[in-house]
């Protein structure tokens, strides 16, 4: 077992029940984008509910990640940060 791989992108198969016009709908939405009904349909969900695994594009994340109250600073003078790679 030791020389088993993790596959990251694992794919599981299911099956969905479309009214006839969404259907028609969704596949030329996909064509006229140049992609597959998979692609789109995997892209809506992903934005639906979300993909922990890979970050929204365009969302920044703001320093400080400490929140201190309004008006204060985190103080790290005389802080030994050798102490956190020992």
């Amino acid at each position: 077992m030791q020389n088993m791989l993790l596959c990251e992108d694992v794919f599981m198969r299911t099956t969905i029940d479309l009214p006839e016009a969404l259907f028609r709908k969704t596949k030329a939405t996909a064509a006229l984008r140049g992609s597959t009904m998979k692609e789109l349909i995997a892209q809506a969900i992903e934005k639906e509910v979300g993909s922990p695994t890979v970050p929204k594009k365009g969302k920044r994340i703001t320093l400080p990640l400490i929140h201190m109250p309004k008006g204060k600073k985190l103080n790290l003078d005389g802080f030994d940060f050798d102490d956190l790679l020992a």
